[in-house]
């Protein structure tokens, strides 16, 4: 039965990477949506891996059965000595059979998305500075912006073209760490969940809804500092909070692909 352990893991992890990737958004929760074509020639080739190694496996027992009659008494007791000098090579180690909790994992357990929890314990990545100009910003009111727009457009923008205007930012709820207000929050992958940063603006002027909640959040910004200068905070007085589904494209810095 150990034997076949090998083969079972690559099986059963091919068919978890292809269930997660083929017949749910899961694979979201792990690496950028680009991958996931990465990710489904990874399932097909470990299954036709796991199905090759377990014929490989009834093949080579055959043989060696076959062989085994052949033999001479010489032989048989020279196999007969090696079997038995406690030293059975060819067993899977018990622990292996651990390996099967992650790849079953794949096929029935959805792992829980980032949220709250780790933005609360995640620092703020650096900025990218704008190397070209900010350009006009579109009439539309509330303005749909990005939260990594917003604070660009906030501590970057020297025409201080966001000062009055009225946007609309998107992002789950994570508290803050002091108990002193809220956040507007993205979990940002770069590839995968490994390499993921936080982008926050503080929200004012409104109660904290629960914790991980998505919403969209129309208001101003709060004025304090220099607005074109980094003492600009990130922060939105809220004028109205409005629950959304979460996204699709919940792990970038993107506007919603879903309507909110």
């Amino acid at each position: 039965m150990r034997r076949l352990l090998p083969s079972l893991l690559l099986k059963l992890t091919g068919l978890g990477l292809l269930h997660i990737t083929l017949f749910t958004d899961t694979y979201l929760r792990y690496v950028k949506p680009g991958l996931r074509p990465v990710l489904i020639a990874s399932g097909v080739a470990l299954l036709l891996l796991g199905i090759t190694a377990a014929f490989s496996r009834t093949g080579s027992k055959g043989h060696a059965h076959d062989g085994h009659d052949s033999r001479d008494g010489h032989a048989h007791g020279g196999q007969e000595g090696h079997a038995h000098d406690g030293h059975d090579h060819s067993r899977t180690p018990g622990i292996a059979w651990l390996l099967l909790l992650p790849a079953l994992s794949l096929l029935f357990f959805a792992p829980p998305a980032l949220g709250a929890y780790t933005a609360a314990r995640a620092g703020t990545g650096p900025l990218a500075t704008q190397k070209k100009t900010f350009g006009p910003l579109p009439a539309t009111s509330p303005l749909p912006l990005t939260l990594t727009d917003f604070t660009r457009r906030v501590q970057q923008d020297r025409s201080r073209a966001i000062q009055g205007r009225t946007v609309r930012l998107t992002g789950f709820v994570t508290p803050d760490a002091a108990g002193d207000g809220w956040y507007l929050t993205r979990i940002v992958f770069t590839c995968c969940a490994a390499d993921s940063q936080t982008v926050k603006v503080r929200v004012r002027g409104s109660e904290a809804p629960p914790a991980d909640t998505w919403l969209a959040v129309t208001g101003t910004w709060h004025p304090a500092g220099t607005l074109g200068t980094r003492s600009a905070p990130a922060a939105l007085d809220a004028q109205r909070t409005t629950p959304i589904a979460r996204p699709v494209n919940a792990y970038t810095d993107d506007l919603p692909l879903t309507p909110g």
